[in-house]
């Protein structure tokens, strides 16, 4: 008789580790830091408010900001590069906590007005770093997943830093509100402090410093101005929503934020692995028609449930959206142009929050808070145009 036929013993494909002690140490010190930032968002424009201030110029204190951080990310992907990941990130940091301790000092709009610049640089320097330090910790074959639960910590931060930069508003002045932000961010920069970055070979170092009027990463440009046009809808909702909820008469928009976050954390348990599987086509299309649902509710706002479903149809669209055009951002991306393709990345989503915080400031004023929303609805339609382009020009491209 024949020997007998053994099946051959496969051993299980182990997947590459996501959650190392790097990695949670730069979620954590990522959480802290959006935490800070995120309870300024809402109360900025209460400072503006308390200041004498118009609602062109919230929209002025609020995208001045964005652009100053605009600004300074083509030179944050060099110095990633050059200088290293740690001292990027940190300086970003450093810079962030005496910038919004600042504002609890402030005596008038122009002091307001060139610390939010000064912020934005830290902002820009750290976000652009943190992305970068994730995506080098990150395995390949799941980046989409990680940069999922990267995101989540914002995330989780998003949940509770509005509500709670309102709550402390009206209990507390805005000088220790603001001290209080200032700390969360210094306690996110003696976290990262213990992280084992990578470290920059100096052939990549020689290769940036020869590089001039390099602003951006090619390869990162179509999602990047995708996410343009569906962030634009973001400086709509940071800067004015509060206001105009107040004026309608609605209340609980402190929950709003919370229902966005919460959403938000729901598409982070799927939409990163949904995007390793099956690409951005089956995420773009999706997500933008439910941030273009609550773009149309919020215009119409008849009562807090429409509020809240509103914040459900946001949270679900952009949580889907923003990790996925992130990681299509980078894969295409040369490894010595991670940082830089992160930078474009965040460059755009800058540049679409400033762009609708100006315009919307004076939409609001002279049109009224919920034409905001009406205007924002036709950026998310030009979105989905775009992105439809840039699927045949692809398709032209394999044909």
């Amino acid at each position: 008789m024949g020997q007998p036929l053994h099946k051959e013993s496969v051993a299980p494909i182990q997947k590459e580790r996501i959650w190392t002690r790097d990695f949670i140490l730069i979620c954590i010190a990522n959480f802290f830091i959006f935490l800070g930032f995120q309870m300024t968002l809402p109360t900025i424009p209460l400072l503006v408010k308390h200041l004498n201030g118009s609602d062109q110029l919230i929209g002025f204190v609020v995208g001045i900001f964005t652009f100053s951080a605009l600004l300074i990310r083509p030179s944050a992907g060099h110095a990633l590069e050059s200088k290293g990941r740690r001292f990027v990130y940190l300086s970003g940091l450093i810079i962030f906590v005496l910038s919004v301790g600042s504002y609890g000092f402030a005596a008038s709009i122009l002091f307001l007005f060139i610390m939010r610049i000064v912020q934005g640089a830290g902002w820009g320097l750290s976000t652009t770093a943190s992305g970068t330090i994730a995506t080098d910790l990150i395995p390949a074959s799941r980046r989409g997943e990680g940069m999922g639960y990267y995101g989540l910590s914002g995330n989780l931060a998003l949940a509770f830093g509005p509500s709670l930069g309102l709550a402390l508003s009206s209990t507390v002045s805005f000088t220790t509100l603001f001290l209080i932000c200032s700390g969360l961010g210094l306690l996110a920069a003696l976290l990262s402090s213990q992280i084992r970055y990578k470290k920059v070979e100096q052939k990549v170092k020689e290769e940036v410093v020869t590089v001039k009027w390099d602003f951006y990463e090619k390869s990162a440009l179509p999602p990047s101005l995708l996410l343009f046009f569906i962030t634009v809808t973001f400086g709509g909702i940071a800067s004015f929503l509060p206001l105009y909820t107040a004026q309608k008469g609605i209340d609980g928009i402190q929950w709003y934020f919370l229902v966005y976050a919460l959403a938000l954390m729901l598409t982070r348990t799927f939409a990163g692995k949904l995007y390793d599987r099956r690409g951005h086509r089956a995420i773009f299309i999706p997500g933008a028609v439910l941030v273009l649902a609550a773009m149309l509710l919020l215009a119409w706002l008849p009562s807090m449930t429409m509020l809240f479903v509103a914040g459900a149809l946001y949270g679900l669209g952009f949580g889907s959206i923003q990790p996925a055009l992130q990681a299509w951002s980078i894969e295409k991306a040369p490894d010595r142009r991670k940082g830089m393709a992160n930078a474009t990345f965040f460059s755009f989503f800058d540049l679409g929050v400033g762009v609708g915080a100006m315009i919307f400031g004076q939409i609001g004023h002279t049109l009224g808070y919920g034409s905001i929303y009406v205007t924002a609805s036709f950026s998310v339609l030009l979105s989905i145009i775009l992105y439809i382009y840039f699927l045949s020009r692809d398709n032209k491209v394999k044909a």
